[in-house]
């Protein structure tokens, strides 16, 4: 047959038996997610479809979680839109404030996708579930719309590049390091509307967390989407966290891929992506000196509970620079209690770190951390661009929370492997 895992789930998904790259196909949507900025643009345009109803409650999550708690009058206007919504349409899966977290972290975290699942989300960084076996993708709010009257989205069936893993990872380094150094590699549209799948004997070395970020960062390669083999670590995850039956799909033995890239993890180093691109990116021996303002550490790449053990155990006994300032965002409301019972919140605060809410907010230049002019930040965020994080003339670099702990307690960018951090 010749089909990838991605090929694979999508032909289940639109019920052919097969399909090929470059295939127009019309699928079944497994959920479908939006945000408090591309909901309410979805729904405005979900009302042409002259629908009374969506079409299955319990399969759409709209989560306020980019300028909520509202910074604004326009923020608040934009997250009414939603509630309203919402309420009206009885759907099952809203998450006001309070229980709601960073979309891509919160899903997973509820049971609310599991391997097999086709996903689309008014979000680019929906690929994240990727690490789930899933198939999942970022759409614009029209298909969003579509989503949500009929059940259904078109798609372009990708060609794939397999990543082939190997080893295991040194002390300090993770799946911030490996994405930054994939995509260091190949180019911010190194595999353009392509799916990367990854399998090898090296995926067992990666925890589930790793490969949600590994996936979460898919799309800054210019991929449709990310995917993982299913293994025990995923089914033991879905087990914890599921509500669904999961649906394996392995991609066939003599699958065609555009090219094979053999990685072996054990070769990897700390890796930090320099302002303006997720390619531009440099390992300890290349940082030089870099004098830092600000550090973010959170969001849907690296906010998980794991994120910020590492974090943690970096800053525990030091405190921060005193020309630094420190932004800690739990990804989700349970992580923050999960964080909170095992001491780490206090080993932040501790440090001279901020604890927030969760949210986007700084990693899109929102609320909660905004650069001035000349400002440079080190976040574990997935974007860099120019003004990504506030003035046009401030800087990003991208890295793990291992390396934005230690940088906190320098002052500019540190390697979390060398001296007493």
């Amino acid at each position: 047959m010749k089909m990838t895992m991605s090929q694979k789930l999508l032909a289940s998904k639109a019920g052919l038996k097969s399909v090929k790259a470059g295939q127009l196909i019309m699928a079944d949507v497994d959920l479908v997610l939006g945000n408090d900025i591309t909901s309410p643009v979805a729904i405005g345009e979900f009302a042409k479809f002259g629908r009374k109803d969506v079409f299955d409650k319990d399969k759409i999550a709209l989560v306020p979680d980019h300028f909520a708690p509202n910074k604004d009058i326009k923020a608040a206007e934009q997250c009414k839109c939603m509630r309203e919504f919402a309420r009206a349409n009885d759907i099952t899966n809203y998450f006001e404030v309070g229980k709601m977290g960073i979309e891509h972290a919160l899903l997973p975290e509820q049971g609310l996708v599991t391997a097999g699942d086709l996903v689309i989300g008014a979000d680019s960084h929906t690929c994240t579930y990727g690490a789930l076996g899933a198939f999942s993708t970022g759409v614009g709010s029209t298909d969003m719309a579509c989503g949500m009257a009929t059940g259904k989205a078109w798609f372009k069936v990708p060609t794939a590049v397999k990543f082939n893993l190997t080893g295991k990872f040194n002390k300090n380094i993770g799946g911030k390091d490996l994405i930054l150094h994939i995509i260091g590699m190949i180019g911010v549209d190194g595999v353009l509307y392509q799916s990367m799948e990854f399998t090898g004997e090296g995926v067992k070395n990666l925890t589930i967390d790793d490969r949600f970020t590994v996936a979460n960062m898919a799309i800054e390669a210019g991929a449709k989407n990310g995917i993982f083999e299913v293994d025990d670590i995923t089914l033991d995850y879905l087990k914890a966290h599921g509500k669904k039956t999961p649906q394996i799909f392995k991609a066939d033995p003599d699958a065609e891929y555009e090219r094979t890239i053999d990685i072996d993890l054990s070769t990897i180093k700390s890796t930090v992506a320099f302002p303006h691109l997720p390619e531009n990116t440099k390992t300890p021996e290349e940082w030089g000196k870099v004098k830092i303002d600000q550090v973010v550490i959170g969001s849907c790449t690296n906010g998980r509970l794991s994120d910020l053990r590492k974090a943690a155990s970096i800053l525990k006994g030091h405190e921060i620079s005193s020309d630094v300032r420190c932004i800690v965002l739990p990804a989700t409301q349970q992580i923050y209690k999960d964080a909170m019972k095992e001491g780490i919140l206090e080993t932040f605060i501790d440090s001279g770190c901020v604890v927030s809410t969760p949210t986007c907010g700084p990693c899109l230049g929102g609320h909660m951390g905004i650069l001035a002019e000349n400002e440079r930040a080190i976040s574990t965020t997935n974007r860099n661009f120019v003004g990504r994080m506030g003035h046009v003339k401030s800087e990003v670099y991208l890295a793990g929370p291992e390396v934005a702990a230690a940088s906190a307690i320098k002052g500019y960018l540190a390697d979390p492997n060398e001296g007493d951090n």
